[in-house]
């Protein structure tokens, strides 16, 4: 597989490890040809998004043996469906985003203005 981008333009960094992000488990936001889920934003969720993701169907607390999720907390870097972010943006509940590991493909439905907004340094709280 080709070098993955990230929204700057850069190489796609690691989200996190603990608990194991993307949709490979391999901690990062990287996408490959054929994918429905694209879960290429990697955001530090806050309890106000894990809230209101839980409220409109999409529980990201609880823990799902059978997927091996862990279930996620406050401050944790998870590897989030641009869809679900944007949605939380609207609603002024978007957590803040790792542009460094927040692939390429995320600028199909998200303008880079907003997720710069929001960003957070990459390299601070590496899980």
């Amino acid at each position: 597989m080709a070098e993955q981008k990230n929204v700057l333009g850069g190489p796609l960094q690691v989200c996190c490890t603990s608990p194991m992000a993307g949709y490979y488990r391999d901690g990062s936001c990287r996408v490959a040809a054929g994918m429905e889920a694209r879960n290429t934003l990697c955001a530090e969720v806050t309890e106000d998004f894990l809230e209101f993701t839980r409220l409109r169907g999409n529980d990201l607390l609880t823990p799902n043996a059978e997927l091996d999720f862990p279930g996620l907390k406050p401050g944790d870097r998870y590897c989030l469906c641009p869809r679900n972010w944007n949605e939380a943006f609207k609603a002024g509940v978007a957590p803040p985003v790792v542009l460094e590991a927040t692939h390429l493909d995320t600028l199909e439905s998200i303008d880079l203005d907003d997720l710069q907004a929001h960003a957070i340094d990459g390299k601070a709280n590496i899980q």
